[in-house]
């Protein structure tokens, strides 16, 4: 089911939650609304199943209006953070709600019920735990639990609220896979609200960051993290560090180091800011470097070495291999003459150098 939002704006009192949100969500994706907190992502997911109503502007599912519908009218189906489940009834009881209660004439018997219930159970390889309860469950177990009687009814539409925020980090990690591979076995449109870039990055066909209430920029992981469109995402899609130069006759100065702009561009001659991410900087030259500056600070995690250098008052944060870090015989006080393999440039009009 494809999913059409024209014009959608909300109020809360004077404030603005939402503005002129226009987006399109094709049958099959999976879709993230990423954003910090506060920009209005749960709310756009909340009007579009039906919880909460947009003060303008429409919801059309497979092209038909839906904005005035009910929630149970939607055919959508929800996962929360928290899990909501049943403590009071077994794993196998909470999946089968949904189809318990149905309207009579709606209802499967409950052969079919349980046939579905299984199903489900082997889909999230959890048919050992049909009988025990939720308390008994681990975290990442109940929110599969919560998946699968979501699942349930076979909503046309999936909308995930931060499922994996109250988990750890390795638990985290390990659903996203699983979440990414349930996706694609089943096929159903899917919404994720997440502030989590990597989640976000890893798990999503496309993309959609938001910040104060309005898109800033919708697309693929990749085109997202390699061609931004303003400084904002540049920013909010990992580290970086800036730094304030200026556009000079079709390229980007900074003390003596200069960055070629592409020609494509009409660009005028002004202040800009330059953003390098850590993983970007490579060994240079002296002449040919854009800074040069002692190491301060040198931690290795893994197989990745985080290196702190000082520049002027500013710390510039570099990510190199082990093995890289090794052979370079890193030490604080080191002296590093570093050039940047990508700029991101953004002037006050927020033009953009894509890397090539």
């Amino acid at each position: 089911m494809s999913i059409t939002i024209e014009n959608l704006n909300k109020h809360f009192g004077n404030f603005h939650a939402l503005k002129n949100i226009n987006l399109n969500v094709p049958t099959g994706k999976l879709v993230s609304l990423l954003g910090p907190s506060g920009c209005g992502k749960t709310t756009l997911l909340r009007i579009i199943a039906g919880l909460e109503n947009s003060d303008g502007g429409k919801i059309l599912f497979d092209g038909q209006d839906v904005t005035g519908k009910h929630v149970r009218d939607r055919k959508v189906g929800f996962v929360f953070q928290h899990y909501a489940l049943f403590r009071h009834m077994n794993v196998f009881d909470n999946i089968a709600f949904g189809l318990t209660v149905l309207p009579r004439s709606e209802r499967p018997s409950k052969e079919k019920i349980r046939a579905k219930v299984e199903e489900l159970l082997n889909l999230v390889q959890l048919s050992h735990l049909a009988k025990a309860y939720p308390h008994q469950l681990s975290g990442g177990q109940r929110q599969r639990i919560a998946l699968a009687r979501a699942l349930a009814v076979e909503p046309k539409l999936l909308l995930l609220d931060e499922p994996f925020g109250a988990l750890d980090a390795k638990v985290r990690k390990e659903l996203r896979t699983w979440l990414r591979d349930i996706h694609h076995n089943l096929g159903v449109t899917s919404i994720l609200v997440t502030h989590d870039q990597e989640e976000a990055l890893e798990v999503s066909d496309e993309i959609v960051v938001m910040n104060h209430g309005k898109i800033e920029q919708t697309g693929s992981a990749e085109a997202i993290y390699r061609r931004p469109e303003n400084a904002f995402v540049t920013e909010f899609l990992g580290e970086t560090d800036a730094f304030e130069g200026r556009i000079e006759k079709g390229a980007w100065h900074y003390q003596n180091f200069s960055w070629p702009l592409e020609k494509q561009y009409k660009w005028q001659d002004q202040t800009a800011v330059g953003y390098i991410r850590p993983h970007e900087w490579q060994l240079a030259e002296a002449d040919r470097a854009m800074i040069t500056a002692a190491v301060e600070k040198i931690h290795a995690v893994g197989a990745l070495t985080h290196v702190t250098v000082k520049h002027g008052g500013q710390d510039v944060h570099i990510t190199l291999a082990g093995s890289d870090a090794a052979r370079l015989d890193l030490a604080v006080g080191k002296t590093l003459s570093l050039s940047p393999k990508q700029v991101y440039v953004f002037g006050q009009n927020e033009l953009i150098e894509y890397a090539i």
